[in-house]
């Protein structure tokens, strides 16, 4: 896997612009969501990253707001993975990861927040 691994992130990513072109394509269901019915901070995440793969910003930032944030960042990624020939390539720190989790969390927190104690639905089709 080392020694070609580093094809993951770009496969990745060519993958979910073709799934922005094609939406039919199979994807994964949330497990969290299916066994609570709550979504999870990545709900709606992999359908925005799609749209924002193929241009399309309007129903990216429609459906998750970091969205085309996660899309550049998966770009860069595959860039850095394929130039340094490493999955894991120099540049991907611990403090980025952990700053995007915590990102994500509180734009998480702030979703349910607003869905389930202010009444206003902020994820889409749910």
């Amino acid at each position: 896997m080392r020694a070609s691994g580093y094809w993951v992130p770009a496969l990745l990513t060519g993958y979910l612009a073709l799934k922005g072109l094609h939406p039919d394509l199979p994807g994964l269901a949330c497990p969290f969501r299916a066994l609570t019915g709550i979504p999870c901070p990545t709900c709606y995440l992999t359908r925005s990253i799609s749209a924002s793969l193929v241009a399309d910003f309007g129903e990216s930032l429609a459906l998750h707001a970091l969205g085309p944030l996660a899309a550049a960042g998966l770009i860069l990624w595959s860039l850095q993975a394929i130039r340094q020939r490493e999955l894991w390539p120099r540049g991907i720190s611990s403090p980025r990861l952990v700053a995007a989790a915590a990102l994500l969390a509180g734009y998480w927190a702030f979703r349910i927040g607003m869905t389930y104690g202010a009444g206003i639905n902020l994820f889409p089709a749910f």
